[in-house]
């Protein structure tokens, strides 16, 4: 059987009452159709919508790069769900809701069979695909254009357009960083960013910018192989640095001392005077070739962001940056206030190309986190569809009975709340920035 041509929809099984909210969680966004008459439109819309730009441009107030950076994470969200819109469109579905937003309607009006929108809480959006679900009622003329009654390959293609459109925006943003400012890569070594004037180092010649390359022939490839060469070596020892400085190398012969600070773990201990962190450089591309570069690098940034999704979900992790023992960043919970804090800084270093570098990022983030096999997320039931499409037997369509997963989608979202709630009393508390 091919899996490209439409399967011959059967009667949906019996779908089970839902209320409300359970058909929203599944459904990821309102269920409720406004009649015509209902919909909020003349001079109460306006004002609705006028209110949140104006409470959105108070940001602008305090940071322009907050202002910019929120409004970049706002158009990230619209074309995440553009992308399941189009896509619903394009495969026959029927799409009767697209929101920017959460809550209330504020204003709304409708083209075609499709209702248009901004909703009160400026948290998200969503896009509304009938019958996402076999516990999603429609009228029976439309079950042909429902989400459940097409083949897996377009379930699939529709559900993961969200991520597609963060990983295509992310992949715009890199290029556009990489031909206006260059690649910035790591590279093996040790910069050195503080050096103490009463210590060892200041005393052999070491200046800040400095990059430690080795240390008597053992290579540096970063800042804890610093730490730990020096600490292999006795307090008298005289180790020579061979030392990148202005394009030059250079061998500076550096005589330790010991660590005189008594509440320090490392009294006693080999001791330099500096802190260090890792080497950076700038690469200059050409147009084709930070083309390239922005896609080829998706993959390592995805890959790393995965890592770090399955950290930031240990409810380990959580418990310990809420209780001070922790202070690892890759592991601490944030929101996007967290981030949006974090804006301000690298506007003010690296202007608008540090805030675009930020959102590429922040969009291969979301991309990823959004498509874990977790409901409510899309990767949920992305995951559902793999299954039903595993479940198929001689052509005959399989519908799973999403009811019987709401226990899981709530522990789901109760963990999601939990790493939410925990991220911002840090983000406020402790800030990252």
């Amino acid at each position: 059987m091919s899996t490209t041509q439409e399967l011959p929809p059967p009667e949906v099984p019996s779908r089970r009452p839902a209320g409300r909210f359970t058909s929203e969680v599944m459904a990821g966004g309102s269920v409720v159709e406004k009649a015509d008459d209902e919909l909020v439109g003349g001079w109460r819309g306006a004002l609705g919508v006028l209110t949140i730009v104006a409470l959105i441009g108070v940001l602008g107030l305090f940071s322009i790069w907050w202002l910019v950076f929120v409004v970049g994470v706002l158009v990230a969200i619209v074309l995440h769900e553009l992308g399941h819109f189009s896509t619903a469109r394009w495969t026959g579905m029927k799409a009767t809701q697209f929101f920017v937003g959460f809550g209330p309607r504020v204003w709304s009006f409708r083209r075609g069979e499709t209702e248009y929108g901004v909703r009160a809480l400026p948290l998200g959006a969503f896009v509304r695909i009938i019958g996402m679900n076999n516990m999603d009622e429609v009228e029976p003329q439309d079950e042909d254009r429902t989400y459940r009654s097409k083949s897996y390959p377009r379930r699939l293609l529709v559900i993961s357009a969200g991520s597609i459109m963060h990983m295509l925006l992310a992949i715009l943003l890199l290029f556009t960083v990489y031909v206006v400012d260059g690649e910035t890569v790591e590279l093996p070594g040790a910069e050195i960013g503080v050096v103490d004037q009463t210590g060892p180092a200041y005393a052999a010649g070491l200046a800040p910018g400095d990059v430690v390359l080795s240390i008597d022939g053992e290579p540096v490839a970063g800042s804890s192989d610093l730490g730990r060469i020096v600490q292999s070596n006795d307090p008298q020892d005289t180790l020579m640095f061979e030392v990148q400085r202005g394009g030059e190398v250079i061998t500076v012969p550096v005589a330790l001392g010991a660590n005189t600070d008594q509440a320090s773990p490392l009294f006693g201990k080999p001791y330099i005077g500096v802190s260090s962190g890792t080497y950076y450089d700038t690469i200059e591309h050409s147009v084709p070739a930070a083309a390239v570069n922005a896609v080829v690098d998706i993959i390592p940034t995805s890959w790393e962001m995965t890592k770090g999704v399955v950290k930031v979900l240990n409810p380990v992790n959580i418990v310990t940056h809420l209780t001070g023992s922790n202070d690892d960043l890759a592991t601490r919970p944030t929101t996007l206030v967290g981030v949006t804090s974090l804006s301000d800084d690298v506007g003010e270093s690296q202007g608008i190309i540090g805030i675009l570098y930020l959102l590429a990022v922040l969009n291969v983030f979301i991309g990823v986190f959004n498509m874990f096999p977790l409901l409510p997320l899309d990767g949920g039931h992305a995951a559902i569809a793999t299954y039903e499409r595993l479940r198929e037997r001689n052509g005959q369509r399989y519908y799973a009975d999403v009811a019987k997963m709401m226990p899981f989608a709530m522990a789901v979202m109760t963990v999601l709340l939990f790493l939410f709630m925990s991220g911002l009393y840090l983000d406020i508390t402790n800030p990252v920035g």
